[in-house]
């Protein structure tokens, strides 16, 4: 059901790989809502999925952009302002990427570069896409710019290695910017920390299934969906979450604050 809470607004959605992805639902959900937006993806990762798909679903233009890359995000941001017709109302960063995870490789034998990779990409790029749409003034007063975070920024889970540093970097980004963009343009700049999701990349990770059966019992409420999460994104970029910001925003079932749940006492019981 829509109900137009992003009737007039603009924005640039990043991170739409195929239909499994958060990215992919979100934009789905901001077109039903009366959204304009550009989508952008990374060169590379647009040749592997289906993105011009979703562009022809949402009447969308497409603009390829490597997130980490100062120059192709200022290409991307006055295209943007461009193809949308005035500045932008809400950015969402749904971009994650580890060489060393791909790699397998353990926590105690991380190849450095690759680690510095991984920050650039999963938390550093929030920081770039923010500071050159700043310097253009491509902003609108009262917007909201969202990360999609984890909970590994503040537990360990195994095989999430850098991965675990670099969503602490980008939760530290979101505070840090969100204060200052919140003074010059009362702009709000939060993360949205989400459950284990069956997206294409998570379930590329090993053991993932395991995982997302242990969080599901573990979880009240049991995992959010990709559809869930995008609905959340929604509200936030929404004017109905004018004054939240700086936040990182638990969207789990209840998995951040669970000790114990009987679904998970009966499975050890067994």
């Amino acid at each position: 059901m829509a109900y137009n809470l992003l009737k007039g607004k603009r924005g640039i959605i990043f991170g739409a790989l195929d239909e499994n992805s958060i990215a992919w639902k979100v934009a789905l959900r901001a077109f039903e809502e009366g959204a304009q937006f550009t989508l952008t993806n990374a060169p590379i990762a647009m040749r592997m999925g289906e993105i011009k798909k979703l562009a022809e679903q949402t009447k969308s233009e497409i603009i390829p952009a490597d997130a980490t890359s100062i120059e192709d995000l200022e290409n991307l941001i006055t295209k943007s302002v461009e193809v949308l017709g005035g500045k932008i109302d809400f950015i969402l960063h749904s971009i994650g990427m580890s060489p060393n995870v791909r790699k397998e490789k353990s926590y105690g034998d991380l190849n450095y570069e690759w680690y510095l990779k991984t920050l650039d990409v999963s938390a550093l790029s929030f920081h770039k896409v923010m500071q050159v749409a700043e310097k253009k003034d491509a902003l609108n007063e009262g917007g909201s710019m969202l990360a999609l975070s984890y909970i590994a920024a503040q537990r360990t889970f195994p095989d999430y290695s850098d991965m675990a540093q670099a969503k602490a970097a980008l939760e530290s980004i979101a505070r840090s910017y969100g204060a200052r963009l919140g003074e010059l343009k009362k702009i709000r700049v939060n993360t949205i920390s989400q459950s284990p999701t069956m997206t294409t990349a998570g379930k590329g990770i090993a053991g993932f299934d395991a995982f997302y059966d242990f969080a599901d019992k573990m979880s009240p409420l049991g995992n959010a969906s990709a559809e869930e999460c995008a609905d959340y994104c929604i509200i936030m970029f929404s004017d109905l979450t004018k004054k939240v910001t700086m936040q990182n925003l638990m969207h789990d079932g209840g998995f951040s604050s669970s000790g114990m749940t009987n679904a998970l006492m009966e499975k050890f019981s067994n």
